[in-house]
This record gives structure tokens, sequence and C-alpha cells, in this order.
């Protein structure tokens, strides 16, 4: 029996609320076996990348072959999610990973194995995962309904830091008592269950009208989208700091247990499930800490919360000391990334969103990348313990900026699209592909109401040009001053068609305040032109004259 979207429910919010969905509860199981195999292989890539005497740079390059694609393809992945069935896409990626890690369980199993195949096999799980990663994060949003989607963010960090506290202690068992083949082969089987639940859930999807975006434009639409809306631009500028600076606790957890513990594996290991405890817990109180206290606050306290861990930590010789900093620093982790993974969704709409995600994601991972690299030279130059005291002191500031760069607060924002446009009849026959289209639109404004209507205008400004307008322009009559021309272009019809279908119920209020300023009798005016070429002289530059279409006013309010 298929699977199908659950509906939301009337019970009140708690942090275990997303589970009631019955494919979220499905997805989210699965998913924890898979994170289980992918720790537990990554683990068995290591040692054997190790055993089969590789030098030192190549076993570090083992992690970061996997990590590398996320940063190369997370854009591109989430131009695909947006523009395809997301289900599809990550059944496809599950595939994929399936295929890849049976062929170095094979390759494993019979001594195949050289240090570049392996780097190639990691290389291609990491492509695998970063395919994923979008598709997935914004599937949450179908899921789930909006009130349960932080929630569900959360669990989702829980239940990777569930797999990371346990999976690769038992993905050393499994290679010191098997081998490296075996923790591969486990990788393998933990796809099958995520695989079989994608295949079986149904979405109830709203048809599709346009066809999809090629890749290309849909990248430049989601870099423009995310630099052209504040609210995303701030996301991704505190998830990268909060990426460098906290990345320290993971990158120098090694040398924590080493040199400032003074102890040996078993120690390592406790620090992490320390850590991941912590992620759990976090996971499991957010619902109550957004309930109580907003958005910026809870970030805010996570950014102190985990200086004060990594503080604890650089001063700490005490072992239980040091893993109640962790258990602090888990929990601070997932309450911050989980707060902006949220606000990255709830400030998206849904042609967008995954793209919206993927450039969060490439600026909070290159955060901890370039951090790790960082706090790696730091703890060399001037020691572990100071390195750790740096970092804190970079977590400070990073809640200090929460003072001139806020989160903002979604709850009242409306991202579904507004649905009133209707492509108009044309007198003159064009295709999707004419072009390019200029449109303008003419208001009627009193001297007393200029100054409102520049004020909303760049608001105007701001959302055209974030949903693919170019060239805009605000033009004034200088005969007749009351008259104002709102004017852009779009390349295509095409182009103009998907522009219109882009405005959310938020964007509506901006054309409502236009149409309150316009004291024309009619609604404002909009001519919709074509660019055409004409033959000129052969010496001189080539001409441009519009064809008119005839001045139609948009009875559906949008332009």
């Amino acid at each position: 029996m298929p699977i199908t979207n659950a509906e939301g429910s009337g019970r009140r919010a708690s942090s275990l609320s997303p589970f009631r969905h019955r494919i979220f509860l499905a997805v989210w199981t699965a998913s924890l076996a898979s994170n289980f195999g992918g720790l537990i292989q990554s683990v068995g890539a290591a040692w054997l990348m190790t055993s089969i005497g590789a030098s030192a740079d190549l076993i570090a390059l083992v992690q970061a072959s996997t990590t590398l694609p996320i940063m190369l393809f997370s854009l591109m992945a989430g131009a695909i999610a947006d523009n395809f069935d997301r289900r599809k896409l990550m059944l496809a990626a599950q595939l994929f990973l399936l295929v890849v890690s049976i062929a170095l369980t094979l390759c494993a199993y019979f001594d195949l194995v050289t240090p570049w195949l392996l780097l190639t096999f990691t290389f291609l799980v990491g492509c695998g995962t970063a395919l994923n990663g979008p598709a997935w994060q914004s599937l949450v949003g179908e899921m789930v309904p909006r009130s349960d989607l932080p929630t569900a963010i959360a669990l989702n960090s829980m239940g990777f830091n569930i797999a990371r506290s346990v999976g690769p202690a038992l993905g050393g068992v499994i290679v010191a008592t098997v081998g490296a083949f075996a923790a591969f082969a486990v990788n393998a089987i933990s796809y099958l269950g995520l695989i079989a639940v994608l295949a079986r859930w149904r979405p109830v999807r709203a048809p599709r009208v346009l066809p999809p975006e090629t890749l290309g434009s849909a990248m430049a639409a989601g870099i423009r989208y995310v630099t052209m809306s504040p609210n995303l631009s701030v996301v991704l500028l505190r998830g990268a700091v909060f990426g460098v600076a906290a990345i320290a606790i993971q990158a120098l957890m090694p040398l924590i247990a080493r040199d400032l513990i003074q102890g040996g594996p078993l120690t390592y290991g406790l620090l992490l499930g320390a850590f991941g405890i912590g992620a759990v817990g976090g996971a499991l109180l957010s619902t109550r800490l957004r309930r109580a206290l907003t958005l910026e606050a809870l970030v805010r306290i996570a950014f102190i919360s985990f200086a004060v861990c990594a503080a604890v930590a650089g001063l700490s010789s005490f072992a239980l000391l040091t893993m109640i900093a962790m258990a602090l620093g888990g929990a601070s982790w997932v309450l911050a990334l989980a707060s902006f993974n949220a606000t990255v969704q709830l400030s998206s709409p849904r042609w967008v969103v995954g793209r919206a995600l993927a450039l969060y994601q490439m600026a909070t991972f290159g955060g901890m990348a370039v951090g790790s690299w960082i706090w790696g030279i730091a703890a060399e130059q001037v020691g572990t313990a100071d390195a750790l005291l740096i970092a804190a002191g970079v977590l400070v500031v990073g809640a200090a900026l929460g003072l001139r760069l806020p989160l903002p607060e979604l709850k009242a924002l409306n991202l579904d699209p507004l649905n009133r446009w209707t492509e108009p009849d044309l007198a003159v026959a064009i295709l999707p592909r004419s072009g390019p289209i200029v449109i303008t639109i003419e208001y009627r404004i009193r001297g007393v109401d200029v100054a409102a209507f520049l004020s909303v205008m760049a608001e105007r400004r701001r959302i055209r040009r974030r949903d693919g307008a170019r060239h805009w322009t605000l033009l004034r009559d200088l005969e007749h001053p009351e008259i104002w021309i709102e004017r852009y272009h779009n390349p295509t019809w095409l182009d103009y068609v998907r522009h219109n279908q882009r405005i959310t119920q938020a964007d509506a209020a901006v054309g409502e305040r236009l149409r309150e300023l316009h004291q024309g009798p009619d609604l404002p005016r909009v001519h919709r032109m074509i660019e055409r070429q004409i033959s000129g002289p052969s010496w001189g530059a080539e001409p441009r004259v519009h064809d008119l279409a005839d001045p139609l006013t948009d009875p559906t309010r949008s332009s």
C-alpha cells in the first residue's frame, strides 16, 4: 500500500509532533539506518586506506573526497530538486549510492582496492550525498505542516547525531572482527529501507504548468533569489560564522582527549558520545525553547552556550567536566543549525527552496571546512587550549552579530503562490521563447503621496529583481509629473510568465499598497511589448523598434 502525505494534526505541538505523520516517521527511521551505514563506511574507508599503506595525505583525503562534492555540486543538486520530482531525485540518489557501495564492497572483498580507487569511490559517495541533500531537506516541507517544520528539522539533526554517537564505534567493531569490506556491505544494505519507503510514497502534487528551467538559469535564479532576500542573506552569513567557529570543537576533539585530558581512544569516544547525547537533548528541547524564546534569542543562546563549551574544553583537565561541556556543545550545535535550516525553508517559496538550502549548506559547510583548517593551524601555533579560547571569543562575536543582523521572525510570512495571475490573450502571435519582453506599468500618483510611493517602489524593485526581472527602472513624466512608469525586461515570454507565477501571498501586500496610492480612474495600465530588430543602414548600428501588443490592463491585478 503506498504511503501518502499525512494531514496536519490539531493537537498541541511537542518535540515529537512530526512523528505523527507516517511518511516523516518512515523516512526518518530509514534515514537513521542509512546514517549508521554511512558512518560505518567512513570508518571502513579510513582504516582500509591506512591498512594498504597509503601516505598521511592520502588518508586525510578520504574525508575530504567525501565532503568536497557537497561544496561543488550542492547548488546544481538544489536546482535539479526544484525543477523535477524531489522524491524521484532522492530515490535516484539512493540507488546510485547503493550501486557505488556494492561495487566498493566487491572490490574490497577481492583485494582490488588501491588508494586512488578508494578515493574515487568515496568521491562518488560524496556526489550521491550532494545530490540527495537538497532534495531530502526540501522534501521535509512536503511531509509535515509548516508548524511542525522546525521540530522536524531538529529531529533530523538528532537522528544524525544518534548515528554519529554510536556509528563509528560500531564500524570499528565490524572492521576489526570481519574486515573493511563488511563495513561497506553494511552501508549498502542500509540504503534498502530508504529506497523502499521512497518507492512506496505517493505525495500529492500540483500539476506543473511550465517546463523546467535550464540548469544554468536555474542556478543563477537561486543565487539571485538568495542575494536579493535579506532574510536569507543574514542566515547564510550567521551560519557561516557559526560553522567557522563551532567546528573547532569537533576538529580539535582528538587533541582535547589526548593533550588536555591526558586520555586515549576511550576518552575520545566518551567525548563524542557526550556531544551526541547533548545533540539529542537539544532536539528534544527545541520545541519548548521555540515557544518560550524568539528565534534570534534562541540562536544567540546557542552561540553563547557553544562558546562556554569551547572555553571549558580549553581550560578543563577533568574528563567529566569536559564531557558536560561537550553535551552543552552538542545541544547548542543542533539548536543553532536546526534554527538556520528552518529559517531558510520558511523564508523560501517552494519553487526555490532546494537552491536556497543548497546555498545555505555551501555557506555553513564551507565555513566548517575553512574553520577546521584554521583551528588546526592555530592549535599548532598557540596550542589546543588557546585555540579553543579564541574560538570561544569568535562565537561570542557571532552572538553579538545578532544585534546588528538579527534573524527574522517568520510566523506571519506566507510564501504560498498568489495564483491570481493568468496569462493574457495577445494580439501579436509569439512563442514561449520569443523576446526580449518589455513591461511598462503606468501609475498616477499625487504629489503628497510621492514619498510613500517611492518607499513602496524600493521594495517592488527588490521583489522584481529577485524573481528574475532585468533592467528595472522607474520613470517620471516631465510634462505630467503625476505619471510614473515602472519598466522592466524579461528575456522571453516564458520568463515573463514564470516571473508572474513566482509572486507569493507575502509579495501581494506591495501590489495592494501601490494600487491604493494610484489615483487613476482605472487600475494601473500595463503594456506588454516585444523588442524587434529592423534592417538598418549598412554603415550604422541597427535601430530597434517595439511591436506593441494591445495595451491591456491586467484584470488579475498582477503584472
